[in-house]
Parts: C-alpha cells; sequence; structure tokens
C-alpha cells in the first residue's frame, strides 16, 4: 500500500500541473511507470530500454526519433539508483529519487544528473548525534547493513560520535545473505552489551530475521533508533513487535499534507482505468476480495468456491486504513515534489527569451524538440513554494533543505500501533533552534516516564573528575573526587579548578566558599580569657609592689636587695601586660613589638633573679673576716648583672629587628578552609636566639641558686628561687614542643599561658612567703627574730 500511495501522490502531482492555468498552458505532461521490482538487473534493463527505445536494449544506441521521456523518477532503494545514476549520467540524463539517501550520491563528479528530494547531507547524521547527546546517551551500539549505503551511513555516524564525545560500545554488520549463520553471534552481542541505546542503518527487509529472534528471545529494555524508515514498515506493524520495539525513535522523512489528496484517494476505482493493474491489485488487498480472472468491465461478476468476490461497489471511504492518513505524507510527498520540480523546470524553459538564453551562442532550447542536459539546467536551479508554503530548492548536491521529523513508536491503548511525530530537524534554522523534541511526547520501552540512560560509567556528580580508565573507550571512566583546594562545579567535568586564595571548597568540593579569617581576637572567648586573666595576674604584683613599699623599712623587705625586688615586681607587671600584645589582629608592628617586649622583660626579670641570687651568695661570703668579696656587697654588682643581661638581649632584638623583622602574615595552608593571620618570627635564628639566652640566664639562676640552698636560715630565698627556676624552665621547657604542635590562634595561647605561668611562677615563689610574713606574721619581721632563727639554726648544724 505505501507503494501505491506513492504512484497515486505522482498520477495526482500529473493531474494538478495539467490543469493549472499558469504552469505549462501549453503543453500536456504524462507519465509512465516501470516496475525495477527492487533489484538492479530490472532496473538497468528499464533504463537501458528507456534510452535505446528498444524492448530489446541495444546499448549506446537510441531508436527514438524523437524522445518523450523528460526525466526519470526513482529508484528508492540507492542500491538501485546508482547504477542508474551512473548510466543516465553519461547523457547528463534527469534522474529525480524520492528515497535514495546514499551520501556517495552528492558526487556530482561520478552522478551529474541526479538530484533527489529525499535529504541526504551530514547535517542528518550531526543531527542523530546530536540527538542522542539531548537525551544523555553516550554508550551506543551500532548496527548496520553490509551494502555500500550500510556502510556510508554507519561510518558518517561513527565519526559524528566520536566528534561529539559518544562511544560506540560494538558495530556489527548485518549480512545481505545467509543471516542465520550469524543471528546468534548478534544475539549474544545485544545481550551482553551495557548499552541501551541501538543505532540502526538497515532496511526493513534485512533486518527483519534479526528483530524476530530478537522478539523470540524477549529481548526488551532497549532504545532502538532509526536513521532510516525501517521502523516504519508494514513488516514491524505486528503485534508480537509491539513489546520490543516500543519506544523506537527515528529521523524520517519530512511529511506534508496535500491538500485535496485524501479525497483524490478516495476517488481511485478500478473500472476508471480497465488497463490499470496496480488499481485491482490494491481493491483487493483493501477489500480482502478476488476478481475473476474476466476484465473487470462491470459489476457483474461471479466466483466459485467460498471466496468473496470484489463487485466494485465497495466504497474506499469506509475504511480505516494507514493508506488514507495524508496527514503527515513522507515518500509520496516527496514523489509529489519531484513532479512539480520537472513541471516548474519545463515551464521555466519554455520561457526562455532575451536576457534568458543559457545556451551556447545565446539561444534557448526547442520546445519541441531539446536534450536532456537542457532541461536538466533548469531543473537543478527550479525555486518554487509548494501547495502549503514550503520552499523547494536543490542544494550544489542535488539535495534539498534538510528537514526531518523525529518519530516515536508507540502502542496506544486500543493496542494498535502508532507513528507519534516528536520533534523535527530543519537544517534552514538557526543552530541550536533547528532540533526540537518534546519529551513528554515521547513513549519509552516498558512504559516509564523518565528518559532512559545508556552510559558506561554513570555521571560524576560535582565534586569529582572524570578519569579515564587505560585500554577502555573515554566514556569509561572513574570518579575522583577533587583535591584539597579544587571543586568541580559541573556534573561530569574532566578537570577540576582551584579557588582563589581567600576561598575555599566547601565539604561537597562543588563550591568555593569564603574562608573564615581566624586570630586570637579579644571578642574570642579564649581571647577574652585569656585577657581577664593576665590583667587579673598582673594586678598581683602590683598589690605586691604596693606592699613592699609601704613596708620598705622591714628587715624581710630590706632583705636581699629591696631595689632588686622592686624591680623584678615592676618587670612582672609587664610581663603580665606584654600578654596583652598577643591578643588581636596582628599587624607588623604588633609583630616586631610583641616578640622584642617579651624577650627584654623576661630578661629583665631572670636578670633580677640572678641578681638576687648572687647577692645571697655574697652576703654568705663576706660574714667570713678573711674575704675579700667584701668591696663586690652593695648595689653595684647586682646592678651591673641586670643592666648587662638585659643589654645583650637588648642587643639580640635589635640585630633581629634590623636584619629580619617579624610581619604579619596570612597563612592559608596549614588549615582547611582557614586564613590564619598570624607573626611570621622573620628569622627562626634570631627568635630562638632570643628564647635561648633567656634559658641560659635562666639555667644559670638555677644552678646558683640551687648551690646556695643551704645557706643560713636567715637568707632563705635562695630555697625559694631555686623553686621559681624549676618553675619557669619546667614551663619553657614544655612551651617548646607545645608551641610546634600548635597552630593558629592556639599557638598565641600556648605563649600566651607560658608567659604568665612563668610570670605566675616566679611571683610565688619568690614573694608570696614574704608577703605571708609581713601581712600574717609580723612578728617575724623582726631583724632580731631572722638573726636569732640564724643562730639557732647555725647552732643546730653544730
Amino acid at each position: 500500500m505505501p507503494v501505491f500511495q506513492m504512484v497515486q501522490g505522482m498520477v495526482f502531482a500529473t493531474e494538478e500541473v495539467n490543469r493549472s492555468p499558469k504552469l505549462l498552458p501549453n503543453m500536456t505532461l504524462g507519465f509512465g511507470i516501470y516496475d525495477s521490482c527492487d533489484t538492479v538487473t530490472r532496473a538497468l534493463e528499464g533504463t537501458l530500454w528507456l534510452l535505446s527505445g528498444q524492448m530489446g536494449p541495444v546499448p549506446n544506441f537510441s531508436c527514438h526519433r524523437k524522445s518523450p521521456v523528460v526525466t526519470v523518477i526513482g529508484d528508492a532503494r540507492s542500491q538501485v539508483s546508482i547504477p542508474m545514476a551512473r548510466m543516465l549520467g553519461l547523457y547528463r540524463y534527469p534522474q529525480i529519487s524520492y528515497a535514495s539517501g546514499a551520501l556517495s550520491l552528492n558526487d556530482k563528479y561520478i552522478f551529474p544528473s541526479f538530484l533527489r528530494t529525499v535529504p541526504s547531507s551530514y547535517l542528518k547524521y550531526s543531527a542523530f548525534a546530536r540527538m542522542l547527546t539531548f537525551f544523555g546517551w553516550s554508550w551506543v551500539g551500532i548496527l548496520a547493513e553490509d551494502d555500500d549505503y550500510g556502510q556510508q551511513v554507519s561510518q558518517v555516524l561513527k565519526e559524528q560520535f566520536v566528534e561529539i564525545g559518544i562511544c560506540i560500545d560494538f558495530f556489527e554488520m548485518l549480512p545481505v545473505v545467509n543471516m542465520e549463520l550469524k543471528i546468534n553471534y548478534l544475539i549474544e552481542v545485544i545481550t551482553k552489551s551495557s548499552a541501551r541505546a541501538i543505532v540502526i542503518t538497515s532496511s526493513d527487509s534485512r533486518l527483519y530475521p534479526l528483530m524476530q529472534e530478537i522478539v523470540q528471545r524477549n529481548i526488551t529494555g532497549k532504545v532502538w533508533l532509526g536513521s532510516d524508515e525501517w521502523p516504519n514498515s508494514l513488516l514491524f506493524s505486528k503485534q508480537k513487535f509491539f513489546p520490543t520495539l516500543l519506544g523506537a525513535l527515528w529521523f524520517s522523512v519530512h511529511g506534508s499534507t496535500l491538500p485535496g489528496f485524501k479525497e483524490f484517494l478516495y476517488n481511485i476505482h478500478p473500472f476508471k482505468n480497465l488497463n490499470d493493474p496496480f488499481t485491482k491489485t490494491f481493491w483487493e488487498s483493501a477489500f480482502d476480495c478476488k476478481w475473476t480472472e474476466a476484465k473487470v468491465s462491470s459489476a457483474n461478476v461471479s466466483g466459485d468456491g467460498d471466496s468473496v468476490l470484489c463487485t466494485g461497489t465497495e466504497s474506499l471511504r469506509t475504511l480505516d486504513i494507514p493508506f488514507f492518513d495524508v496527514t503527515h505524507l513522507g515518500y509520496t510527498y516527496n514523489v509529489y515534489i519531484a513532479i512539480s520540480a520537472v513541471a516548474h523546470a519545463l515551464h521555466e524553459m519554455n520561457a526562455c527569451g532575451p536576457g534568458r538564453k543559457p545556451f551556447a551562442n545565446s539561444s534557448c532550447a526547442d520546445h519541441q524538440e531539446f536534450h536532456p542536459w537542457q532541461l536538466f539546467h533548469y531543473l537543478k536551479y527550479v525555486n518554487f513554494f509548494d501547495a502549503v508554503g514550503e520552499e523547494i530548492f536543490f542544494d550544489e548536491a542535488g539535495n534539498p533543505p534538510d528537514v526531518y521529523d523525529v518519530v516515536n513508536w508507540q502502542v496506544i491503548p486500543t493496542n494498535t500501533l502508532k507513528y507519534a511525530f516528536v520533534g523535527s530537524f530543519d537544517s534552514r534554522l538557526p543552530r541550536g533552534q533547528d532540533l526540537v523534541i518534546n519529551i513528554s511526547a515521547i513513549t519509552w520501552n516498558g512504559g516509564k516516564a523518565q528518559v532512559p540512560t545508556s552510559h558506561c560509567s554513570d555521571s560524576c556528580l560535582p565534586g569529582f573528575r572524570k578519569a579515564s580508565q587505560q585500554g577502555r573507550p573515554i566514556c569509561c571512566f572513574l570518579c575522583i573526587p577533587c583535591s584539597e583546594g579544587e571543586i568541580s562545579n559541573q556534573t561530569d567535568s574532566t578537570d577540576c579548578l582551584q579557588c582563589l586564595s581567600d576561598f575555599w571548597p566547601n565539604e561537597q568540593r562543588d563550591t568555593c566558599i569564603k574562608k573564615t579569617v581566624e586570630f586570637l581576637s579579644f571578642e574570642d572567648p579564649l581571647g577574652m580569657a585569656l585577657a581577664f586573666i593576665t590583667t587579673f595576674c598582673a594586678l598581683l604584683p602590683t598589690s605586691i609592689l604596693t606592699i613592699f613599699l609601704k613596708y620598705r623599712d622591714t628587715p624581710v623587705v630590706k632583705a636581699n636587695n629591696r631595689d632588686i625586688s622592686y624591680l623584678l615586681l615592676l618587670a612582672l607587671i609587664l610581663c603580665f601586660l606584654c600578654s596583652l600584645i598577643f591578643i588581636g589582629q596582628p599587624t607588623t608592628v604588633t609583630c616586631m613589638l610583641r616578640q622584642v617586649a617579651f624577650g627584654i622583660i623576661f630578661v629583665l626579670c631572670i636578670s633580677c633573679v640572678l641578681a638576687k641570687t648572687v647577692m645571697v651568695v655574697l652576703a654568705f661570703k663576706v660574714t667570713n673576716p678573711n674575704s675579700n668579696l667584701k668591696n663586690w656587697v652593695g648595689s653595684r654588682l647586682p646592678n651591673s648583672i641586670v643592666v648587662i643581661s638585659t643589654v645583650i638581649q637588648g642587643f639580640v632584638c635589635i640585630t633581629w629587628l634590623i636584619s629580619s623583622p617579624p610581619f604579619a602574615e596570612r597563612n592559608m595552608k596549614s588549615q582547611m578552609g582557614k586564613i590564619i593571620i598570624q607573626c611570621n618570627e622573620g628569622s627562626p635564628v634570631a627568635f630562638w636566639c632570643m628564647l635561648g639566652y633567656m634559658g641560659l640566664l635562666s639555667s644559670v639562676s638555677f644552678i646558683v641558686a640551687f648551690l646556695s640552698r643551704n645557706l643560713p636560715d636567715s637568707f632563705n630565698e635562695a630555697k625559694f628561687i631555686t623553686f621559681s627556676m624549676i618553675v619557669f624552665v619546667s614551663v619553657w621547657f614544655s612551651f617548646i614542643p607545645a608551641y610546634l604542635s600548635t597552630q593558629g590562634k592556639f599557638m598565641v595561647a600556648v605563649e600566651i599561658f607560658a608567659i604568665f605561668s612563668s610570670s605566675a611562677g616566679l611571683l610565688a615563689c619568690i614573694f608570696f612567703p614574704k608577703c605571708y610574713i609581713i601581712l600574717l606574721k609580723p612578728h617575724q619581721n623582726t631583724k632580731e627574730y631572722l638573726m636569732g632563727k640564724g643562730k639557732a639554726g647555725e647552732g643546730n648544724r653544730k
């Protein structure tokens, strides 16, 4: 029936041209039909008969006095059209095919007079690849018919797929003969393949045996994709194919409507042309009846047996068959356009006149007797609009505009087949608007609403990147998390992006977020607590200094050089207060000030302690009448110790500040997601020299105090100094590993804690016992008590 509809399209177009008062007014267009039986042999035989004018063809010889044939319309299959085009091209005989889509026919050097009304260009296969991308299918299989057309199309599809990033799981050829020898292998390949989208470039007859076996083995869940019209074949319209082919998609020849064509089809009747065998056969098929052997001359026919006889009184309007569906004509429309193109070319040739003479010596073709190549000249340049307003023309390769329909194989609730038009491709539109697909109108295999997936590997979510697998296609990959400091904000990203220096990936690593700025601030609970403790601790030496000044003339205060005690208390106040410089946002000024102040003030404290310890030793030694140390007793020696020790530390700090001073820096690497504003010590050597010198003085003070611990009780301050040095050294030895193992604000907190811990140790061990006697045991704060206690102790030792 589809072929008969195309025949009727040719008749309809011819009659329409002959009725037109404007088109070929003085000429009548006719036609003749030759059945090639879809074979090359018959097609070539008919072509030679056409060229030679003899039923027994005589190659390269024409018996026509005047050839009545102006153009050959056909054939349908490329395999048949190609040898015809080679032969007709020798004589530049116009040939217009309505269905041959082989890419090789674009070669005008080999096929100079071949035209077609079915699109055939790379744009179709590019659109096909874009459709796969539209649905997200990157993993496909290809089945191609093993002939020239199938190999050409499949090769172009492979190129388009590779260009757009689609990978091919398998590529198999369908044998033209002996299909049964390869069916089991093909079934095994399809079954084992993880690709759900399978592209087929084949004719319906070649594919039918394989699809029958697929149906028999109940292979479902695949999306069958066609670049040809095989899904539209009557071979696959049986119900047994419904579960398998449901959801198939293919690019179909763009169809259109022909005004008045449906009524024309309803007027078909075998009695109108008794020599028309096609209408007789159609009638028998449509009404499931048989004509008698006698000629169809009247309605009075008879037959024998139980056969239903055709009477001629049957009404075509009672039939509900696809033959009368003219809402979306395909190849029939192409036949109509081919006839119309010939008519317009003849019209232009007949209109040849002054200024429009294209041939040698500015001549026109003879209307009554012209050469085929002369008509072809006009035919390849025709440009007109059809009945529904679509522009018709041929490009340089003899092809019409690339316009296709995307068709979906559906089964409606009445359990009948439906070809639903769910999209289109029109090359005349700008890219981005040329391919339109309505997903909601598509029915998928299994009745699912969601678009099925066809991937070798699942998509990599944002936060991951694709990593290729060695020896596998690019579509088969692993998903690797982005490295630290990198993100990917797209699905299937091939690379991760580095965040800017002030940003850091979120937990999912799919976006960069602002890094938090960290430093030990006064608003921070830890900073607030340390500031409070430091301030409170600074009040203790202040209070003790006040007490010492009030009781400055008492023996406890006067013992062991009260001026050094005043200086030590003042230094301890500064030690506690210098901790406040470590709190707050570091700047270059505060970075230089904090370490220098800390180093100098602490050395001042330790040098005072050392001076007191030395004075204890000297005070005991000068009690010996023969001692030569009397000249050293006084304020000169302790003051010298304090000044010299402090000046040395000051020299170290000044050298540090001049050579490589501390500065504020933004540390973005030590902790994830944080910008630590911290002080860079500048010269680590200078920093550790400063601490080392402080440790050296502490060690000397500890050793001297320890050696003088057994002096008379009157001078028992050496014991307290020993304890204070033990506390001081212990704190700072613990500080070193703690300082090196922490980062950010906690590193600063560790140093602050070490400062006030060591300062508190000095304060408590040296001054709390004195304050206890001054405030709570005033009877012991007398010279007699201290001297007496010293004698008692000396007597006991004797």
